[in-house]
């Protein structure tokens, strides 16, 4: 990487461009442009976002990008290649779960719903049960008074008198 940082670097201050112009022209933050120059690229987390930047960076300035390419891909390969084995294999396991998890295809009628999706729901259902039932209580206790159940027709007024 450090080489085709410095290729970049040096076809940049051979043609007389400014860092800051490139930065303006391309779009990339000059810290960005600074670190590919140093091939300091441990800083970038989206490796793809790096490789594009170079591309465009090289486009830029006139380099061959098939070279930039292929020093970006022996670095990777070289950086890649010191990763041990039980670390790729975990990570490629744990990749593949979420894919199992992400490309299941449910029926809506044979799909189980985990118990802590539906636990609110549940609780939410027997609170609101409760409720009505505590309101169909007290309504009855409102219409009976003293155990005698009030008759709506007895209070029509007769002659002025209820």
């Amino acid at each position: 990487m450090v080489e085709a940082g410095e290729t970049l670097k040096s076809t940049r201050e051979a043609s007389g461009v400014s860092i800051d112009e490139a930065s303006k022209d391309l779009n990339i933050p000059v810290i960005v442009l600074e670190q590919i120059e140093d091939g300091s690229i441990g800083s970038f987390e989206n490796i793809y976002e790096l490789k594009q930047y170079m591309l465009d960076y090289a486009k830029y300035l006139g380099v061959n990008t098939d070279n930039i390419i292929l020093k970006f891909n022996e670095y990777m390969f070289e950086y890649t290649s010191k990763i041990p084995m039980d670390e790729i294999e975990k990570a490629v396991r744990e990749k593949n779960k979420e894919k199992e998890d992400e490309d299941h295809i449910y029926s809506p009628y044979t799909r189980v719903y985990p118990r802590e999706k539906t636990m609110p729901y549940i609780i939410t259902g027997a609170i609101v049960i409760i409720l009505v039932i505590l309101a169909i209580i007290w309504s009855i206790r409102q219409i009976t008074v003293n155990n005698n159940s009030t008759d709506m027709i007895g209070c029509i007024v007769v002659g002025g008198r209820v």
